[in-house]
């Protein structure tokens, strides 16, 4: 059977965003009290984050909040979680500073998107203004000079509704939105929490694959078993299909929301793919000097001599800059061995396996020492392995590299926060670039910055900082903060 034919569709996963007031949570609430099936619609969506509702027989996921902090992200990072959005715009109001930032965002992603005139029952309503608003932002609709969808709506009276449902179902069918059953099962984190009763519970929207009790799981920082798997209404299943919600409990450890998870009979091999993407702050201070120069050490493995020469030949022609080297540290045959770590703990190498095991006695070791021992069957996976190091190291020319170690609130407005300088300098007054695992999300602007709580023009490298810094972001422990 091929690809195609593993093929299945699924239902559209759903977003509603615009300006508030504009009616969002009185539209998502006359949806959910009349469509979802079983159970009370009230309280079922406070850890799931999101919701599935039925309408003419055929599925649709609504993310719960608008302008959810997951989706957010994804949109940040140009992989959006949701399939379609609604676009609301209240009909007496019209286009708000915030539909124009929705707007944005939407165009950006290339997010398809349908138009909610909301609160057409009130006697202010205007829809003629609101298509011509619209229309000077870039947003055409049908029958006023484009092909976006709309629909007037009235979530005190119910009016269009239906018919709004429809239009999204008419764009999931066009969109062609389909899984595929044999692949491993895939999506992104909604909520993550610890539970008082419960331990640690993650809700996630699975968007490929099939998700069954007792698979593996893991996202870039953190994996686990899956114990406990309950669908949107908080009742135990054995297995889901996109695009359900889902709540997992049997993560070892909270995952970070808006992560993308994989799931299934996981090998080393996939767990160690997963986890690359959290691999550049891990890179900077592992392999980074204070002067910006960065080496990466490798220690390889293979099963015969002629695969080793053939995995040192392909390491030596990775493409490197002049500040960023590589060092092979050794090369050996057999199996990765506790020598091995012991060696890579000393020099601070990673363990890069071709076609070999690794005895329990190694793993046990590079667990507790934080080696990464990546392995693989096929040579190419190791050697991209290795390259995805170098991007991160060389995604262009940082002059400083600030590690954020506490946030101690706000001062009009402004955020102040802690951190440590990994490279190069920080400066005050700079602009600088919000990454997290090596992705920047967000720009912020440094009002203030000080040393030993003295002000100072600019904090070198290893040396610890207080900032007061002007951003839209809330900024977190473990960010990093780039100036370029």
């Amino acid at each position: 059977m091929t690809e195609t034919q593993n093929n299945s569709k699924r239902p559209p996963i759903v977003v509603v965003v615009g300006h508030v007031d504009h009616g969002k949570t009185s539209l998502l609430d006359y949806i959910r009290n009349t469509t979802v099936a079983a159970k009370e619609a009230g309280g079922i969506t406070q850890s799931v984050g999101a919701y599935e509702t039925v309408y003419n027989n055929n599925k649709i996921t609504f993310i719960d909040t608008p302008g959810h902090e997951a989706f957010s992200k994804m949109r940040v990072r140009g992989a959006a979680i949701a399939d379609i959005a609604v676009l609301v715009v209240a009909a007496e109001e019209g286009v708000k500073p915030q539909t124009k930032e929705a707007i944005k965002v939407l165009h950006e992603s290339k997010t398809p998107f349908v138009v909610a005139i909301t609160k057409i029952d009130k006697p202010s309503a205007d829809i003629e203004r609101v298509k011509s608003d619209l229309a000077a932002n870039d947003v055409l609709l049908e029958g006023y000079g484009g092909n976006v969808s709309f629909q007037g709506v009235s979530s005190k009276t119910g009016e269009g509704i239906g018919e709004l449902l429809e239009l999204i179902l008419l764009t999931a069918e066009m969109e062609g939105l389909t899984y595929n059953s044999k692949l491993k099962a895939a999506g992104v984190v909604l909520e993550s929490k610890k539970d008082k009763k419960r331990g640690l519970t993650v809700s996630v929207i699975l968007k490929d694959g099939v998700l069954k009790t007792g698979d593996m799981i893991a996202t870039a920082t953190a994996k686990g078993k899956i114990k406990i798997l309950e669908n949107f209404l908080e009742d135990k299943v054995e297995s889901l299909v996109p695009s359900s919600p889902a709540v997992i409990i049997g993560f070892e450890s909270l995952p970070k929301v808006g992560e993308e998870f994989i799931a299934g009979d996981l090998s080393d091999e996939e767990v160690a793919k997963i986890t690359a993407k959290n691999t550049c702050p891990e890179a900077r201070k592992r392999f980074c000097k204070l002067d910006g120069g960065c080496t990466i050490k490798l220690l390889l493995k293979a099963d015969v001599s002629g695969s080793l020469e053939a995995l040192s030949e392909l390491v030596h022609k990775i493409p490197k800059k002049d500040k960023y080297q590589l060092e092979i540290i050794s090369e050996g045959v057999g199996e990765i061995s506790d020598g091995d770590i012991k060696n890579a703990v000393a020099t601070g190498a990673i363990v890069l396996g071709f076609n070999v095991r690794t005895n329990k006695a190694a793993e046990n070791m590079a667990k507790d020492n934080k080696i990464r021992i990546i392995t693989s069957e096929i040579i190419y996976e190791l050697i991209e392995a290795i390259e995805s190091y170098f991007t991160c190291l060389g995604s262009g020319d940082i002059a400083g590299d600030l590690e954020i170690l506490a946030v101690f609130g706000k001062k009009s407005g402004k955020q102040i926060v802690g951190g440590r300088v990994v490279s190069g300098e920080i400066k005050n007054n700079s602009s600088l670039e919000i990454q997290v695992r090596g992705e920047t999300i967000g720009t912020c602007k440094v009002v203030n910055l000080q040393e030993n709580k003295l002000d100072a023009v600019s904090v070198p490298a290893g040396k610890e900082c207080g900032l007061l810094v002007d951003s839209e972001l809330d900024i977190k422990p473990e960010y990093h903060l780039i100036m370029r």
